[in-house]
């Protein structure tokens, strides 16, 4: 509330500067408003993990473009995958006073001191789709990740792999959402009497190391009947390493985030399916979420459905140590049956380019 009043104070007294000046006084009150707008405009640190996953650019693009139309401004830092980094770069958003920082963390639990730092002085701290643990954030905003995970199995199972054989290829345990998506997909594999032959863990989201599993471990490959890749940047070079062995299209795959490549291999036949999240939605709710607790809101389950226009609901969850605001969206399965409607016609992808490298099976 009070950095509203300092806004609009300042737009008054720049206003009185514009019609009392002229010539020389105009370019002052100018100066001076340009200097005022500056000062007093909100203030947004986003750190990410890094730009690995084609999604982070598209949530970045969206999250700056809201908060600048809300009047805020938004420092963007890139940690590259290293923790040292992402935690000096909370430094130093913490040394330029910052009024909220926003962090899509590499290490859920590497970062709770320095967001204790933040906090100390006062700087509001938003967890972005992954859950900082024991760290009391302002807020977490997420999708259902669980829900992700059981989305992925019950795709397979439509596909007939009810008693079959299925490898996971994950992200890395450090990532909070891992553990999260596995869970849902083994609940789906006992369900129905699915084995999991082998499970293993990608070191940093990067992509290459599904690839070297499926070139390292052939006798375990030809024994699956599906891959579940933790997202579609790990599944792109799955199916890469797949194609070269001629088990492209055979060997079932499933990931998450509706990479364009990801799109592309479902009209074609050689992913089975994806995850959609419509990362525009969570971008927008936490750009509006950021500028609610800069003018000094305190969000609770109740307030961040106001401040969303009753679009979302919070709830309060665990991190570890500390009951926090957490706002999950639902997630969209993708298959071959509705691309056309949950990708092309959301505007996600266009049609042209999802149907790319199969044009006679575009729809009119």
């Amino acid at each position: 509330m009070k950095k509203k009043i300092i806004r609009v104070l300042a737009a008054v007294l720049t206003a009185m500067l514009t019609v009392a000046g002229s010539g020389c006084g105009s370019m002052e009150a100018e100066t001076m408003e340009s200097q005022g707008e500056t000062e007093n405009k909100i203030q947004i640190g986003m750190c990410f993990d890094s730009f690995v996953i084609e999604r982070w650019q598209r949530d970045r693009d969206v999250f700056v473009s809201t908060a600048k139309e809300l009047g805020a401004e938004v420092n963007v830092q890139n940690a590259n995958g290293d923790v040292e980094e992402q935690i000096r770069q909370v430094e130093y958003f913490i040394e330029k006073k910052m009024d909220v920082i926003v962090i899509i963390c590499i290490d859920s639990d590497s970062l709770k001191d320095v967001v204790k730092k933040a906090q100390d002085e006062g700087i509001k701290i938003i967890a972005y789709d992954r859950l900082i643990r024991d760290a009391d954030v302002d807020l977490y905003i997420s999708f259902d990740n669980e829900r992700v995970g059981t989305m992925m199995g019950e795709a397979l199972v439509r596909k007939g792999l009810s008693g079959g054989r299925v490898l996971m290829i994950g992200g890395p345990l450090a990532d909070n959402n891992v553990p999260l998506v596995e869970n849902g997909f083994r609940k789906v594999m006992k369900q129905y009497n699915i084995e999991v032959i082998d499970s293993i863990h990608v070191d940093g989201w990067k992509p290459e190391l599904g690839a070297a599993y499926v070139y390292e471990h052939p006798y375990m490959v030809e024994q699956a009947d599906a891959i579940m890749c933790g997202n579609d940047s790990v599944a792109t070079q799955v199916v890469h390493a797949l194609s070269e062995k001629r088990l492209a299209g055979k060997i079932a795959v499933v990931g998450q985030d509706a990479d364009l490549e990801a799109c592309q291999r479902i009209v074609e036949g050689t992913q089975v399916m994806t995850v959609y999240k419509p990362v525009e939605k969570l971008a927008q709710t936490a750009a509006e979420c950021a500028i609610a607790l800069a003018e000094g809101e305190q969000l609770t389950p109740d307030t961040v459905s106001e401040i969303t226009g009753n679009r979302y609901e919070a709830v309060m969850l665990d991190d570890g140590t500390y009951q926090v605001p957490y706002v999950g969206l639902e997630p969209v399965s993708v298959d071959r049956d509705n691309i056309d409607t949950a990708i092309i016609g959301s505007g996600f992808h266009l049609k042209e380019d999802v149907y790319l490298n199969v044009p006679d099976q575009m729809p009119k």
